[in-house]
């Protein structure tokens, strides 16, 4: 009995490490090919973010102008205001005293 168990005990240690090897090799293969997918999808993505960052750029640059324009008339507008209520203040300053 003892002579059955060194033996036969050993053996369906190797077999199941075989296959043990052996199904770890043909998911390590399918692993492979599906890195290979992603990376095209990622390439894929990667082409339409550049394609696009010209139209972001535009967006951008136009963005900036309305934003100069409107800073230049909101300060001609604050000037304008600030001497108006200058002068009705320094007026005020004289009738009062």
């Amino acid at each position: 009995m003892l002579d059955f168990v060194n033996v036969f005990l050993p053996m369906i240690l190797y077999i199941c490490g075989i296959i043990l090897l052996i199904v770890l090799i043909v998911l390590g293969i399918k692993f492979i090919g599906v890195l290979d997918k992603v990376d095209k999808v990622v390439d894929n993505i990667e082409n339409k973010v550049n394609s696009l960052n010209t139209a972001f750029s535009l967006i951008d640059k136009t963005t900036d102008s309305i934003v100069g324009i409107g800073n230049t008339v909101v300060g001609a507008v604050n000037g304008f205001v600030s001497r108006f209520t200058k002068k009705k203040s320094l007026e005020e300053d004289e009738d009062n005293e």
